[in-house]
């Protein structure tokens, strides 16, 4: 399958190159993820370049470049280091235009173009991960309006997102599941910000609900279709996690596979010797792995045919896999990888976390081997 870019997206990741290049956001990337605070200075630098547009269909003011372009230009980001997972919700307009009221879509739009953070899915809550189904936070009906009640845990973006879709579980229909467009600045809301190993320059809170009074105006999408849809765009993030992987596995790479043909020991460069080779080979097996993956399925979703299994597939591999490019980076850097304030230390703290957020390696698995087993049926 030929990955070559067009004349466009050539052009878009040149862009994204330049800025790159225009300053050293390392030290910035540094600063935020020590305080846990979001990049938003850099957020809004690419997205001036157009990236939360990349994705948004033109009749709404975006480019629609496609999941192609977008790949593209995380593989560029991660190649400098760029903590690309607080991105996932700007490319996510398709949920919003397809499921949203035409207020809610409004809300959501008036964002773009401004580096903030804007809406994330609630789902997780302290007894209900994987398993979605046991959720017990609920939704009932009085006077015309509705009470939400109830836990969110590990909730992404949560501490600063001005938006939440929550789904919650009905409180007179156990088998209806609804989700909800909630303003996060509504009274019987509040926040509990949790530290995290990795990905700290996104918040992750416990949300407590405390009779949130909404109105039917704030459903999304259609009533008791709440799990249906959140599967559906579970295939999305699972990409996108991929995608983040393996730019910052091949930023590792680089940097290490640079290291060694620097670093000088009995006499010679460390890339000479036969051990440092085998890690640089390894190395270099995963990366192309997870490249060919992400473009396969990437050309595949801008032709409406990417499937579950296939994110599954991404999902389950490109973690593990960036995870171990990045430990042999460490290995070959030595001591400035432990001890100096490399950022393959934040690579490492961060993939470990990649391998639990967004659905577990257990659970990809499972849906990985039930769509494989899915296609030879007769």
């Amino acid at each position: 399958m030929d990955f070559k870019l067009n004349d466009e997206q050539e052009l878009f990741v040149a862009n994204i190159r330049e800025l790159m290049a225009s300053e050293n956001w390392e030290t910035y990337f540094a600063e935020c993820d020590e305080a846990h605070v979001y990049p938003e200075r850099w957020v809004k630098a690419i997205c001036e370049l157009g990236f939360d547009q990349i994705m948004l269909p033109e009749e709404h003011g975006g480019l629609e470049l496609g999941l192609v372009t977008l790949t593209a230009v995380y593989e560029e980001l991660g190649r400098w280091g760029a903590p690309t997972y607080v991105l996932y919700q700007l490319p996510c307009f398709d949920t919003i235009l397809r499921e949203g009221t035409q207020e809610q879509i409004d809300k959501v739009l008036a964002y773009v173009g401004t580096g903030k953070q804007i809406w994330n899915s609630a789902c997780t809550e302290p007894g209900a991960g994987s398993d979605v189904a046991a959720l017990q936070t609920n939704y009932t009906r009085k006077n015309g309006k509705i009470y939400l009640n109830g836990q969110k845990i590990f909730i992404t973006s949560s501490k600063t997102v001005p938006y939440l879709v929550i789904m919650a579980r009905s409180a007179d229909e156990e088998n209806v599941f609804s989700e909800f467009f909630v303003d996060m600045s509504l009274p019987g809301i509040k926040t509990e910000p949790l530290t995290k190993l990795g990905l700290r320059m996104d918040s992750c809170c416990a949300v407590y609900l405390d009779n949130v009074e909404l109105e039917e105006k704030d459903i999304f999408g259609k009533e008791g279709n709440g799990f249906r849809r959140g599967v559906k765009d579970f295939d999305f993030e699972r990409f996108l996690v991929g995608a983040c992987d393996y730019g910052w596995a091949l930023c590792a790479f680089e940097d290490a596979v640079k290291y060694a043909n620097q670093r000088v020991a009995f006499g010679q460069a460390i890339g000479r010797f036969q051990l440092i080779q085998l890690k640089v080979a390894e190395m270099a097996v995963r990366l192309n792995a997870m490249k060919n993956m992400l473009y396969e399925a990437a050309c595949a979703y801008d032709e409406g045919n990417m499937t579950s299994a296939q994110a599954a597939m991404i999902k389950y591999y490109c973690p593990t896999a960036a995870a171990e490019v990045v430990d042999r980076a460490i290995q070959i850097l030595g001591g400035v990888g432990v001890t100096a304030d490399h950022r393959v230390q934040r690579f490492f703290r961060d993939l470990r976390v990649e391998r639990i957020s967004g659905g577990t390696d257990e659970m990809m698995i499972l849906t990985l081997a039930k769509g494989v087993l899915r296609s030879y049926k007769n």
